[in-house]
C-alpha cells in the first residue's frame, strides 16, 4: 500500500485554524460572535485547543440554537468579547491564520475587535482552505465543510460549533495541501488569485439573479442555470453554495 502523502513544510508552520459561531450572519447590523475556537498546528499535528462561549450582549433568535445548540442560558454569564480579546489575541499572534470561509469569520472578528479597541495582529497572513477545495475539486456540487471532509475521509462531529468545525477545517488544509506547491510563496500568489476569481464569478452570478428579480423572474432556488458556473459563489459570499439566506443559516458550514 503507498504511503499518504505528506503536507509540504508550509503547511507544518505554526497555524492557528480559527472559527466563530454567531447570532447572525451580519456584523455591521449588530450580530456577534456567541463562540469562538482556536486549534494550533504545529509541525502538523494538533498543539493546543482552545475555545469559549461569549456572551453578546442580546438575545439568541432560536434558528441559532437550532443550529449550534448553544441556548440562551449557555452564554448568559460567560465573558465579553472584549475580556476574552486578550488571551484570543495571545492564541493568534505568530501564526498563519487559518479559516473556513475566512471572510465570515474575519468580517466577525474585526467588527469585535473594533469594539474592544483592538486589533487582529497586523501583517498575519491569512489561508483559507475553502479556496483550495473549490480550485481542487471543480465540478463537485457542494464545497460546505462537512462535505469537503467527507470527500477527504475527515470526520466532522459536533458541526456548528467552533471547536470542532475549526479542527476539521485544519485537517482539511492538511490534506489539500498534499496536491498544493511546495512553495510557500506560490501557494499564497494561487489564493489571492483563486480567490479573486472566484469572487468574480459569483459577482457575475449576482449580478444576473439581480437582473432575473429586476425583471419579475426571480430563479427559483434549486433550479439550475445553465449559465451559472458550478460553485460560482465565491468563498467571500457569507451563505457559502447556498443561495437562500434562511436555509443558508442553517447550514453555513457543514
Amino acid at each position: 500500500m503507498a504511503e499518504a502523502a505528506s503536507p509540504p513544510a508550509w503547511a507544518l508552520q505554526p497555524l492557528a485554524v480559527i472559527d466563530t459561531e454567531t447570532t447572525g450572519l451580519y456584523p455591521a447590523a449588530g450580530d456577534r460572535i456567541i463562540e469562538v475556537a482556536v486549534i494550533a498546528f504545529d509541525g502538523g499535528v494538533i498543539t493546543d485547543r482552545w475555545s469559549t462561549l461569549i456572551d453578546p450582549g442580546k438575545p439568541l433568535e432560536p434558528d441559532v440554537t437550532q443550529l449550534t445548540g448553544i441556548k440562551p442560558e449557555d452564554v448568559e454569564g460567560q465573558p465579553s468579547f472584549a475580556e476574552i480579546a486578550p488571551q484570543l489575541l495571545d492564541k493568534l499572534r505568530g501564526r498563519v491564520l487559518v479559516a473556513y470561509n475566512a471572510s465570515f469569520d474575519r468580517t466577525f472578528l474585526l467588527h469585535e475587535f473594533g469594539r474592544a479597541s483592538r486589533k487582529l495582529p497586523q501583517g498575519a497572513r491569512w489561508l483559507d482552505p475553502l479556496v483550495f477545495a473549490k480550485e481542487l475539486q471543480k465540478g463537485q456540487s457542494s464545497h460546505k465543510l462537512g462535505t469537503v471532509a467527507k470527500r477527504l475521509g475527515i470526520a466532522l462531529e459536533e458541526a456548528h460549533r467552533a471547536a470542532a468545525d475549526a479542527e476539521c477545517a485544519g485537517w482539511v488544509l492538511q490534506k489539500l495541501a498534499c496536491s498544493l506547491p511546495e512553495d510557500f510563496a506560490v501557494v499564497l500568489d494561487n489564493h489571492e488569485k483563486w480567490e479573486a476569481a472566484q469572487e468574480a464569478e459569483r459577482q457575475v452570478w449576482k449580478g444576473r439573479q439581480q437582473r432575473a428579480q429586476n425583471r419579475g423572474g426571480a430563479v427559483a432556488l434549486g433550479q439550475a442555470d445553465a449559465d451559472r458556473p458550478i460553485n460560482a459563489l465565491g468563498p467571500a459570499y457569507p451563505f457559502g453554495d447556498e443561495l437562500d439566506p434562511v436555509r443558508a443559516l442553517y447550514g453555513r458550514k457543514s
